[in-house]
C-alpha cells in the first residue's frame, strides 16, 4: 500500500553560493498536497568551499570526479550534524539536490556533483538525489525542476518566481505548466560587490546610489536568450561568456554596474508578466532586495506576493523534498511541458546505504 505520508530532509544547494539549505518536512498526500517544515537552516560555506564551487566550470571531467566525491563526503557530515542537532529520528529518506557543476543542455551535458554512494553510506539512510540527468537524457534542458512544486503545492498564484543566483519564473499556459530561466540575478550582483569586500549588496542600498548606463543596459537586454522561446535554462557558463565581458568593458563604477543590472533584472521579468490581475509569489534571496523588489513593482502590473521568510528562503529545498517524494512514488517528478523533454518521466536516482 502505498504512503500517504512522508517524513524528509531536503538539501538545496545553489548558484549564488549562500550556502546549504537544509529543511525536516512532512508531505501529507490526499486529493492535494500538503506539507509543514518543521527545522530550517541554511549551513554557510566556508571561504574555500565557496571558492571552489564557485569555479567549477574551469576543472576537468577527472577533476571534477575527485571533487565530486569530497563534496558528496562533505554533504554527509552536514546532513548529519543537522539530524544530530535537531534530535530527528523519523526519516523516510534524504533527497538531496546536490550543487551544479556543469549544466551545457544543449550539448547534452549537465553535472551535479553531491550525488556519490559515499553520501548514504554516510548517513546510512536512503537518498534521493541527481534529479536532472534523465531530463537531459530525454532531450529536455533538465531545469528548471522546482514548477512540479509550484504546481502541486503554490497553485493558488498565476506566477511563481524565485530569485537566487538565476530569476525562474513558472505559470500555467493553457493548462500546462511552462517555466524557464528569466535572467541572471544574484550571480551577477554578488560578483561585482565582491570587488568591494562584500558578499552581497544590503537590500540594495548600493545599487540604489547608482546610475543607470543606458547603452549597457540596451545591450543586455538585446542578448539573444532573451529572445528565445522556452523551454530554456541558464548556466554560469553562459554569463562568463555573455555577461561579465559585455559589463566590463563599460569599465563602470560598481554602484552603477549594481544599478544598471538591477534595472535589466526588473524589465525581463516585466516582460513575461502578462497575465492581467495576476498574483506573483515571489522567494528567494532577492527578495531582501529591497531596491530590486521596488524596480520589480515599478514595470510589472501584478500584485506581488511575498510569503513567510521560511518558504521565501527554504522553498527550493522543500519542492527537491517533494521531487524525492514523487521518484519514491514512481509518480511524474519532470515536466515535458517545462524542460523539452520527450515524455514526463520520475526523475532522479536512489541510493541505499550499504552496511
Amino acid at each position: 500500500m502505498t504512503k500517504s505520508t512522508y517524513n524528509i530532509i531536503g538539501v538545496m544547494s545553489g548558484t549564488s553560493l549562500d550556502g546549504i539549505d537544509i529543511i525536516y518536512a512532512s508531505f501529507d498526500v490526499g486529493r492535494t498536497w500538503g506539507f509543514k517544515i518543521y527545522q530550517a537552516e541554511t549551513v554557510s560555506y566556508s571561504n574555500s568551499w565557496k571558492s571552489l564551487l564557485s569555479a567549477l566550470v574551469n576543472y576537468s571531467r577527472s577533476q571534477l570526479q575527485a571533487i565530486d566525491l569530497e563534496y558528496s563526503q562533505y554533504l554527509g557530515t552536514v546532513i548529519s550534524s543537522f539530524i544530530k542537532r535537531h534530535n530527528i529520528d523519523n526519516i523516510d529518506f534524504i533527497c538531496s539536490h546536490g550543487h551544479t557543476a556543469l549544466h551545457q543542455p544543449d550539448l547534452g551535458l549537465t553535472y551535479q556533483i553531491g550525488n556519490k554512494q559515499i553520501l548514504a553510506d554516510t548517513l546510512q539512510q536512503k537518498v534521493i538525489c541527481d534529479f536532472r540527468i534523465q531530463d537531459v537524457r530525454l532531450g529536455g534542458q533538465g531545469a528548471p525542476l522546482v514548477p512540479i512544486g509550484d504546481q502541486l503545492l503554490f497553485k493558488d498564484y498565476n506566477y511563481c518566481l524565485n530569485l537566487g543566483g538565476f530569476a525562474n519564473i513558472s505559470y500555467e499556459v493553457n493548462k500546462e505548466r511552462i517555466a524557464f530561466d528569466v535572467c541572471p540575478v544574484n550571480i551577477v550582483l554578488n560578483y561585482y560587490v565582491g570587488n568591494l569586500n562584500l558578499e552581497y549588496d544590503d537590500k540594495g542600498q548600493l545599487a540604489a546610489t547608482g546610475k543607470v548606463n543606458k547603452n549597457l543596459l540596451s545591450e543586455l537586454n538585446a542578448l539573444a536568450y532573451f529572445k528565445e522561446e522556452a523551454p530554456k535554462s541558464l548556466g554560469l557558463e553562459w554569463v562568463d561568456v555573455n555577461v561579465f565581458p559585455l559589463i566590463d568593458e563599460y569599465n563602470l563604477q560598481v554602484k552603477d554596474v549594481l544599478r544598471t543590472y538591477i534595472e535589466h533584472i526588473a524589465m525581463q521579468v516585466s516582460e513575461v508578466l502578462v497575465t492581467l490581475n495576476a498574483k506573483l509569489l515571489i522567494t528567494g534571496g532577492g527578495v531582501y532586495n529591497s531596491f530590486l523588489m521596488e524596480r520589480i513593482k515599478h514595470f510589472s502590473e501584478v500584485e506581488v506576493i511575498i510569503p513567510n521568510n521560511e518558504i521565501v528562503e527554504f522553498k527550493e529545498a522543500l519542492i527537491f523534498g517533494l521531487l524525492g517524494v514523487l521518484k519514491d512514488r514512481n509518480e511524474v517528478n519532470c515536466l515535458k511541458s517545462v524542460t523539452g523533454a520527450k515524455k514526463n518521466h520520475s526523475s532522479g536516482k536512489i541510493l541505499m546505504p550499504k552496511k
